[in-house]
């Protein structure tokens, strides 16, 4: 059967597509991707053109699909490819429009080639063989799991770039005490310096699921979300709609810690949780609080995912200050098919070398991480 292209997730019954996916991750349900695109989040207008790629059996039945976009630029993927872009343009070669598959604005490691192995790889071959037509730079495959890269390592011309993020592993603790009682002395009287910080600021805070907030939360909510953007110049990614769609979609999933002085709320961290997993997604304030981010962002959510008992916390790109609050290092991976021979070999060899580098950024971060050694109290 020849691959499809599906321009709205809202034409496809939500069953049908969740039933390819091979974990509860929030990211890749149907509810949170079509919120994306019936807020308006994602879209022509934004330069996230849904494009989702769909394969059937003879008798109509879903059998693989990919979260795929039509970008026009490269804002909102967290795999920098700015420098392919600029050297393209120089050359007098086109790189826009190239092909997406991954989740909008959110570097978050999972599925992107849904269904079984041996469907799947079949979407991904005619997906390949299809890109000369569809008159695209080429198709690139963002945070894939493990079960992805094995489709995608040694496949002729697709290249392997790495990345680096810091998670949170649970290591059977009882409380946020005994996670803290494996840190070296030093750093643990750091930690508990910016808690008593912030505490002594008079705040305090409350855990929501999405189903407890009202929409006036939401709009402190977005307010801010917002105001992150706002403060850097830029314009955010999602809209106010999404939050609503995905609270009245996927409330479950949805955790929002607020942070409050007296009555008033002052910021908030929009989590969600999936698995065994704690995702730590967007946090904002609207008054500036001395080591309130940290806080809100990171103490709050380990004590969190003690608590429920979840075995790992995502909380986002980058963030080498991650490293003193017990986040370790994480390789990442993404794949990248592009047509241009020239533009190939360039970014092969680039590649290479990032590739090593990463590693080694990666053995040199654990030095930063505060746990404990046998020569330490």
């Amino acid at each position: 059967m020849p691959i499809q292209t599906l321009h709205r997730l809202a034409d496809l019954e939500p069953r049908q597509w969740d039933a390819l996916l091979p974990s509860a991750q929030p990211f890749l349900r149907h509810a949170f991707l079509s919120a994306l695109e019936d807020s308006g989040s994602v879209g022509a207008a934004s330069g996230w053109q849904p494009e989702h790629r769909l394969l059937r059996d003879d008798q109509g039945r879903l059998r693989a699909a990919a979260p795929a976009y039509l970008k026009s630029h490269s804002y909102g993927e967290y795999v920098f490819d700015w420098a392919w872009a600029d050297a393209c343009q120089r050359a007098g070669i086109p790189y826009y429009p190239k092909l997406l598959a991954a989740v909008p604005f959110s570097p978050v490691s999972g599925a992107r080639l849904l269904g079984d192995p041996a469907a799947a790889r079949e979407l991904l071959e005619g997906w390949v063989d299809e890109l000369d037509r569809a008159g695209v730079s080429g198709l690139h495959v963002n945070f894939t799991r493990a079960a992805d890269d094995a489709q995608l390592a040694g496949r002729e011309d697709w290249l392997e770039r790495l990345g680096c993020q810091f998670h949170w592993h649970n290591r059977g603790y009882r409380d946020f005490q005994d996670f803290l009682d494996a840190f070296s002395s030093r750093k643990r009287k750091q930690v508990r310096k910016e808690r008593e910080q912030v505490a002594g600021q008079g705040i305090d805070f409350a855990w929501l699921q999405g189903g407890e907030l009202r929409e006036a939360d939401w709009d402190f909510v977005y307010a801010c979300y917002a105001n992150t953007y706002h403060v850097r110049g830029r314009e955010p990614y999602l809209t106010r709609t999404f939050f609503s769609l995905l609270a009245e979609r996927m409330p479950e999933a949805i955790r929002v810690v607020l942070a409050r002085q007296g009555t008033r709320p002052v910021a908030m961290a929009f989590s969600l949780v999936g698995d065994d997993s704690f995702y730590g997604r967007y946090w904002g304030c609207l008054a500036e609080f001395d080591r309130l981010h940290f806080e809100t962002c990171f103490y709050q959510g380990i004590d969190y995912a003690i608590g429920q008992g979840l075995q790992r916390f995502d909380a986002g790109a980058q963030g080498e200050h991650k490293l003193i609050r017990g986040f370790e290092p994480v390789l990442t991976r993404s794949w990248h098919h592009l047509r241009h021979p020239g533009l190939r070999a360039a970014v092969a060899e680039f590649l290479e070398q990032e590739r090593a580098g990463i590693r080694r950024y990666a053995e040199q971060a654990r030095e930063a991480l505060p746990y404990r050694r046998d020569d330490q109290g």
